[in-house]
């Protein structure tokens, strides 16, 4: 029970407060996967940030930086074709530096690391190289630097922890709520859907205790784990490349790997760290951007 209580906790705390990047001193015995566990993030996700191919293994005393958790962003690098769209924004031809990470490069372009990749047509594999030729957005005004921006001096250490004792309240933005249309297909049945705007983009899906969280649209299962700020995760990708998010899951009953069929049981509905009810926030990515998913396809 203390276990859960203080996990409860923590997820409350994390939703309600952006983690800046901070640098992380690699202990022995860690890999990138115990990584991705002990900061709740993806695995693709710190590749990206630190420009790591599939094969690097990391070594005891190197700096890796830990980025912010970006659940659009999550959702981009764990997609195996993420394909290219049309895109409006103008670009430059930049030459890659020695130490650039998609990730870095992507912050000081006050773009995403989805938007990058998508703008460059990577999949999540990439790995950029020294004297590389890429195209970034060809910015008229210099974006003021944002406390996250610069946060990366922060060093974490595998002692470091931090004390926390009082409760948070919740910040997140919430649209209108919406009826339920009875012939659109949700994860759960019957929910009161409550839109969520601003950073998270999505839909919170009213749920009753332990209700079973069912796939909606086909697809294989790209990632499942604890998410920084979203509790139990899974994504599950369809085959035409978009991520359907299901996210505060209280018990998860597939594996990454799964191939899904519509209706397949994914897992059941958590309490919410914050409010205390049951229900579950459901997203919809293309190439790590949000769509409505009142309107993504069902089958």
């Amino acid at each position: 029970m203390k276990k859960l209580c203080l996990f409860i906790l923590l997820a409350a705390i994390s939703f309600s407060y952006s983690f800046a990047d901070t640098t992380y001193v690699v202990q022995k015995g860690d890999t990138l996967y115990s990584l991705s566990k002990k900061f709740q993030l993806t695995v693709g996700e710190l590749r990206a940030a630190n420009n790591l191919s599939e094969s690097d293994v990391i070594k005891v005393g190197q700096k890796i930086t830990i980025p912010e958790a970006d659940i659009g962003t999550a959702a981009a690098l764990s997609s195996t074709n993420s394909k290219s769209i049309s895109n409006s924004t103008k670009t430059k031809v930049y030459t890659v530096q020695k130490g650039d990470t998609l990730y870095s490069l992507a912050r000081k372009n006050n773009i995403s690391v989805a938007d990058l990749m998508v703008l460059n047509n990577f999949d999540s594999s990439k790995v950029i190289k020294i004297g590389e030729k890429i195209k970034i957005p060809d910015l008229t005004v210099t974006p003021a630097k944002t406390t996250v921006a610069n946060a990366s001096n922060n060093t974490t250490s595998a002692n470091s922890n931090k004390s926390v004792s009082e409760k948070i309240p919740d910040t997140r933005n919430y649209g209108n709520t919406i009826t339920a249309d009875s012939n659109t297909i949700w994860p759960v049945k019957n929910p009161k859907v409550t839109q969520i705007k601003g950073k998270v983009s999505g839909v919170q899906l009213s749920a009753t205790k332990n209700e079973s969280v069912n796939c909606i649209h086909e697809g294989t299962v790209m990632y499942v784990g604890v998410y920084r700020g979203f509790g139990q995760v899974v994504f599950v990708q369809s085959k035409t490349g978009l991520i359907y998010a299901y996210t505060g899951l209280g018990s998860v009953d597939v594996n990454k790997g799964d191939y899904l069929v519509s209706n397949t049981k994914i897992g059941t509905a958590g309490l919410d760290s914050i409010t205390g009810k049951s229900q579950i926030t459901f997203m919809v990515f293309q190439n790590g951007q949000p769509i409505d998913p009142s309107k993504a396809p069902r089958n």
